[in-house]
């Protein structure tokens, strides 16, 4: 009796937090390379997955399962698989989590919709003589073009359908199917550029000749703000372009970027295809799928895109590098900056990490040699940069009730008199951070949270800025019972721009954040006016921080300067420094010199002192030789575990088992469990624990070890955070 043949078995990898791929049988006749989007049965239900690669062979030939369809869409790259294994185990992540991210347009994944179109049937053209007018004005309009569907056929050649359908049925034309598909319109790599200075063509060919070395380098490109590096990286995007590769470029609040974007446009004679959480879902089907068969040429995106499925990725290009926003805390935990190195080095394409104010661990990694460094050490144009001075708020301080000390007023006098614009800069959204009860000193809470509800009295609503909790301002204190007694404590933007139209009566003012600004358009709008003048007074977030060029802007005003330095935040004076160094930097970017006022109780601060003395250097080697000193990033590594549940109880049980295993050897410390400073978050209680350990040891064979030994209810999540940025 012949032996039956054993079927084909392959792993598919499944967009869910799962620890690895299922096996499946593949049925006879089916065609699935690895990185093939098919559809299995999971359970009851039916599921996509993506062809991992050939099956482990552990699983029982009878209970295996068959794939059930190979869908349309192009194979995921080998490099992008490897990539979403690469940050899978880097950090710990269930590889399906990674994958979702990777599959972030599952309607792209479908069979592209059709349609029909038409063009001359063959004799058509010796039918000529017999045509009517109209018959013949929709030949002409095909002689020169494509095919067509039907109502645009009929609108060119200025006849009614009736016409074209007459046409079709009595073998005139012929209907062709044809696949719908958006157009993305192609940037010019050959499009001339701005003139550069002799600084920035220097570093451009440095850019341009990595480039065209088609393999992998990563490059930190430093300049002060206004130094021209976008500038620079467009000249290194132009040459991908020559060469007939894509281009990502990441930016931090991708969707307040219409000035980048109208520099782009400029340079390269079209929009680049954007990516961010602002699409709508067919606006990224079509990106994803134009991405993924190489028409798009330029992917400008938040974190999300990269991700991606490029085709033929040439250069990729991390604009402002050190921002925090590149960091997802939620879900996989992963930095975007130096997972897009990994994605560089996967694919052989170089890399371009753009800031005035690098990382510190992007420095370290040139002082090691692992990245090169070009340098735009001035200004394009021979301007200076703003004259930065420390407002001591003990001596100089605000008047009662009030938050813009005597020579901040005078400055915006001074400005608005000379018809330039003053922006004032204060990281904190609403009107008020806190709430009080003037008659038992009791704040409003968020019942979900450990913070208090934000005033944002605009809008007449308290607001938790951390899980989005709202509730109308209420008149009666939930502990007391005192009527019409609660008293707005501190400033936020809103309480700023009240007491500056006190000072300024006529003076056009604007608040610049995502609670006044709610989509692109109104953001770009809002761009718009500044840029034509139209603002006198712009009062802004950390979104009026960095990117944007307002050539009428000379005065900067930093309302609160120490509000970074607090909490004990290991990167606290790097992340005050970064902030505040980049938002002087918007003021006096044209021809008229700038300054910026800073305004804080600590003016003998290392990090006050390197804004005023404008000695960058000298504070990064301060702050890595404090770090070095600890063992801290980036001389040492870290990882935080987070333990969450309902119920605090099972949360604690859990950290006891946790404490109970920790690792004990050389170079290893363990900190916690500690109840973390955001004890309740969206209604789970939080504990933390913190890994330190020496460079040299990999902390994600020691996490999972230690964590395998662990059991977890169903109530109680543990998230791992490797190279943590938030300390919450």
């Amino acid at each position: 009796m012949p032996q039956r043949a054993t079927k084909r078995t392959v792993r598919v990898l499944l967009p869910l937090p799962l620890g690895d791929a299922y096996d499946y049988s593949v049925p006879e006749g089916l065609e699935v390379p690895a990185g093939t989007f098919v559809i299995v049965p999971l359970g009851k239900r039916e599921t996509v997955g993506v062809v991992w690669g050939e099956g482990s062979g552990e699983v029982a030939e009878a209970k295996l399962r068959d794939i059930e369809e190979v869908l349309p869409a192009l194979p995921m790259g080998d490099a992008l698989r490897r990539f979403v294994d690469w940050v899978s185990a880097y950090t710990l992540a269930p590889p399906g989590a990674v994958l979702r991210m990777a599959m972030s347009s599952p309607s792209a994944l479908e069979a592209p919709k059709t349609e029909l179109v038409y063009r001359p049937a063959e004799g058509s053209e010796g039918e000529a003589l017999k045509l009517t007018a109209a018959r013949r004005r929709v030949l002409d309009a095909l002689k020169e073009g494509p095919a067509m569907p039907i109502a645009e056929l009929a609108h060119i050649a200025g006849v009614g359908t009736s016409v074209v359908k007459t046409m079709a049925a009595i073998g005139l034309l012929e209907p062709v199917e044809r696949t719908v598909r958006r157009s993305f319109p192609r940037p010019d790599g050959l499009h001339d550029g701005p003139v550069l200075s002799e600084a920035q063509k220097s570093a451009a060919d440095a850019l341009v000749a990595k480039v065209e070395a088609e393999a992998f380098s990563a490059t930190l490109l430093d300049g002060v703000p206004g130094a021209g590096k976008t500038e620079v990286y467009f000249e290194a995007i132009a040459a991908a372009l020559k060469a007939g590769r894509q281009v990502l470029v990441l930016l931090p609040e991708i969707a307040l970027t219409s000035q980048w974007l109208k520099r782009f446009e400029d340079r390269f004679g079209c929009l680049p295809a954007p990516w961010h959480s602002g699409l709508t879902s067919l606006e990224r089907r079509e990106t994803w799928r134009g991405i993924a068969d190489g028409r798009v040429g330029v992917v400008v995106g938040a974190r999300s895109a990269l991700f991606l499925p490029f085709e033929r990725l040439g250069l990729v290009v991390v604009d402002e590098e050190h921002d925090g926003s590149f960091k997802q805390d939620d879900g996989v935990a992963y930095n975007a900056r130096d997972m897009a190195v990994v994605r560089a080095r996967l694919v052989g394409a170089p890399i371009v990490l753009a800031s005035a104010t690098p990382a510190l661990e992007s420095v370290v990694n040139v002082t090691t040699g692992r990245y090169g460094a070009l340098h735009l050490p001035g200004r394009h144009g021979g301007q200076t940069l703003a004259k930065l001075q420390a407002v001591d708020l003990r001596k100089e301080a605000p008047s009662r009730g009030h938050w813009l000390s005597p020579p901040v007023v005078e400055a915006m006098k001074q400005t608005m008199a000379a018809g330039e614009q003053t922006l004032l800069f204060l990281n904190r959204r609403g009107y008020a951070p806190m709430t009080l009860c003037r008659a038992c000193g009791s704040g409003i809470e968020c019942p979900q949270c450990s913070a208090w509800l934000v005033e944002h009295r605009f809008r007449r609503v308290l607001v938790c800025h951390h899980c989005g909790y709202s509730e109308p301002p209420p008149r009666e204190c939930r502990k007391c019972g005192a009527i019409d007694q609660f008293v707005a404590c501190g400033p936020g933007v809103e309480r700023l721009a009240e007491e500056a139209l006190e000072l300024f009566p006529e003076a056009r003012l604007e608040l610049f954040t995502s609670d006044s600004l709610m989509s692109r358009t109104e953001a770009a709008a809002a761009v718009e006016r500044m840029i034509e003048g139209k603002i006198d007074i712009l009062i802004g977030t950390q979104m009026a921080a960095k990117g944007h060029h307002f050539p009428g802007l000379t005065l900067v005003a930093v309302v609160d300067a120490d509000l970074g330095l607090n909490g004990g935040d290991l990167r606290a004076a790097e992340r005050t420094f970064q902030m505040l160094y980049q938002v002087a930097g918007r003021a006096g970017r044209e021809d008229r010199p700038g300054r910026a006022l800073i305004q804080t109780y600590q003016p003998e601060h290392a990090v006050m002192q390197a804004l005023v003395s404008g000695d960058r250097d000298r504070f990064v080697s301060a702050e890595l030789a404090d770090r070095e000193l600890a063992g801290m990033p980036p001389y040492g590594r870290l990882a935080s575990l987070i333990v969450s549940g309902p119920d605090p109880a099972a949360v604690d049980n859990v950290c006891t088992a946790i404490a109970r295993r920790a690792p004990h050897q050389d170079g290893v410390t363990v900190l916690g469990p500690s109840v973390a400073p955001m004890a309740l978050l969206r209604g789970r209680h939080r504990r933390r624990f913190l890994l330190k350990t020496k460079r040299d040891i990999a902390v994600q064979p020691l996490l999972q070890a230690w964590l395998a030994q662990i059991g977890l209810p169903n109530s109680v999540r543990l998230q791992v955070d490797v190279d943590p940025y938030s300390f919450l």
